[in-house]
């Protein structure tokens, strides 16, 4: 039975769906604000709970403080020897760490079943992060959400059922002939968590496993749109033999950027400073919520802002430790670049410092929710990938978007100041194809989450098949 939303006040009892993210910021966010959206759309047709461990709750604190009707279901983070106790984040794991999270996460599956079952009105569905893939083991239909790009599924989906192994070195090249324009990348490229698995880490089993129910998922939701990325949803819809896939993206905070962290210069400062600067003219560089630049990293780049005559605003994340390798070393940089350099260290406002009419290129780490971010403000992104589905994204926007130009590339890559600074200078100043690419692909996300746009289509798609799932349960 097909239902449209418009006829939600006829139908007699709500449709429960469960809503799990998984614990780290990139993947919480993204998911917390499409749950907020299915709250606001789904109007009286839902009941939405929202799984948590206890420390991640504040996480939730913007929902429930916009009076959104959202339920919260809290159980305790199971212990596991790899993970010190009272973390429940991945921002506060070493990266080998991960793993861990993923197996710890899993031993949730029996209180959830418990709980599932004791319910009066037990959900009908659930919407879980691609990382939780063993949620598709509860006896309910399980719709997989994705924080990143539909092209990234593509491709776990592919290195996880064909399984290609490395040949010779680590500069080889993959390619994936299955997938649209074929993309291909090198080995090293690859996903860090699917190259640990076949290099013989008995530990990563649980997680190919998850990886793979991911394939069988009842559905798929993706934090993308169609005029972005058609082609491979297209694709993810023939792969899986079905078309429960919903593009809703861009998914981005209902009510401004309301996640304030530490920082040394206050909201309204950045404000007024970019009011001051021209149009266009201001590059911002951050780096997302986990990458710390290592000590010849970071002179390199604030050597190439100095050099490059540019204004611009920096976003230094602080180290976590103190380590002589990495972190901030900029004493005096500061006052060398006072009046076109803004450097704040710890939280920024990205999502209002992209929009505003200042700011017109953005060094990023080309994270996904860093890329829709910069696709809704239309602004050119430089690309500095570093990890995970870093080097697809940027690929993606490089290559096949055009709406970025390359900057640098890996982890421990030290730029070249003088290069950088032709890149910063010719950003603001040049590329107008990539440039005049940014304002129509803004445009067509825009168009997307405006009524009739294709991700409102896709969400009361979504809507309409969780309430079928109820009427007919």
């Amino acid at each position: 039975m097909t239902l449209t939303v418009s006829e939600e006040k006829n139908i007699p009892t709500k449709t429960h769906v469960l809503i799990f993210p998984f614990p780290a910021q990139g993947h919480l966010i993204p998911l917390l604000d499409f749950t907020h959206r299915l709250a606001l759309r789904g109007g009286a047709a839902l009941t939405i709970t929202v799984l948590l461990t206890p420390k991640n709750l504040p996480f939730l604190s913007p929902l429930l403080s916009a009076g959104v009707n959202i339920e919260t279901l809290i159980l305790p983070f199971p212990s596991h020897p790899s993970i010190p106790p009272g973390v429940e984040n991945v921002q506060d794991l070493p990266p080998s760490a991960f793993p861990s999270m993923i197996h710890a996460l899993g031993d949730l599956h029996a209180p959830l079943l418990s709980w599932i079952a004791s319910h009066p009105s037990p959900p009908v569905a659930i919407v879980s992060d691609f990382f939780l893939g063993w949620t598709q083991n509860l006896g309910i239909p399980r719709f997989e959400f994705s924080p990143s790009a539909a092209i990234t599924c593509c491709i776990l989906n592919t290195l996880w059922i064909d399984m290609p192994t490395k040949k010779h070195e680590d500069d080889e090249i993959l390619e994936f002939s299955k997938i649209p324009n074929c993309p291909k990348y090198p080995w090293s490229h690859v996903s860090s968590i699917y190259r640990s698995y076949v290099r013989g880490d008995p530990t990563w089993g649980f997680v190919r496993d998850s990886f793979r129910d991911n394939v069988a998922s009842w559905g798929l939701v993706v934090n993308s749109f169609t005029a972005m990325e058609g082609v491979y949803l297209d694709h993810l819809k023939r792969e899986m033999g079905h078309d429960r896939v919903w593009a809703v993206g861009p998914i981005l905070p209902v009510s401004g950027d309301n996640r304030g962290g530490p920082n040394s210069v206050s909201v309204d400062h950045v404000m007024s400073w970019l009011d001051a600067r021209v149009d266009d003219h201001v590059v911002y560089v951050c780096f997302g919520s986990q990458a710390v630049l290592t000590k010849e990293q970071t002179l390199a780049l604030a050597s190439g802002l100095e050099k490059s005559g540019v204004h611009f605003v920096w976003a230094v994340k602080e180290p976590v430790e103190e380590d002589s390798s990495r972190g901030n070393i900029l004493d005096g940089f500061d006052d060398r670049v006072a009046g076109r350099g803004l450097v704040i260290r710890g939280w920024a406002p990205q999502v209002a410092v992209l929009r505003h009419r200042a700011v017109g290129a953005f060094l990023t780490h080309c994270g996904w929710n860093s890329v829709m971010e910069a696709v809704v403000a239309g602004v050119l992104m430089l690309t500095w990938p570093m990890r995970a589905d870093q080097y697809t994204d940027a690929s993606l926007v490089v290559d096949q978007l055009r709406v970025g130009v390359r900057a640098c590339e890996g982890p421990d890559t030290v730029p070249d100041p003088d290069e950088l600074a032709r890149v910063f200078a010719d950003a603001v100043t040049g590329k107008q194809t990539e440039r005049i690419k940014a304002v129509e692909l803004r445009k067509a996300a825009l168009d997307a989450v405006q009524e009739r746009g294709s991700s409102v289509e896709d969400l009361d798609g979504f809507i309409q098949h969780v309430v079928s799932l109820g009427l007919n349960k």
